[in-house]
């Protein structure tokens, strides 16, 4: 069961996406299906049990300089990334 993540949402615009209880076959489908859905501005908060590295590779091949990635938190079984449209 996956739990939220420790960082919390206050900011209007930013919207939690916890990879953790998605299966593990729809996962990417998943991300890039929320990423797609944002508007220049908004911010996709990311949370997984691990660094995603081969992800992160395939967001910026798919999005290029549209999306900006930034790491919020790295602790062990908690990887939090802000993921944010910039238009």
């Amino acid at each position: 069961m996956a739990h939220n993540c420790s960082i919390p949402v206050i900011a209007e615009g930013v919207y939690p996406l916890d990879a953790r209880g998605i299966a593990k076959r729809f996962r990417h489908a998943a991300i890039f299906g929320a990423l797609d859905a944002l508007k220049a501005g908004e911010t996709m908060r990311f949370c997984n049990d691990h660094d995603p590295l081969p992800l992160l590779t395939q967001i910026d091949a798919h999005f290029g300089s549209r999306i900006k990635t930034a790491y919020v938190s790295r602790m062990p079984g908690e990887i939090v990334i802000d993921f944010l449209v910039t238009g």
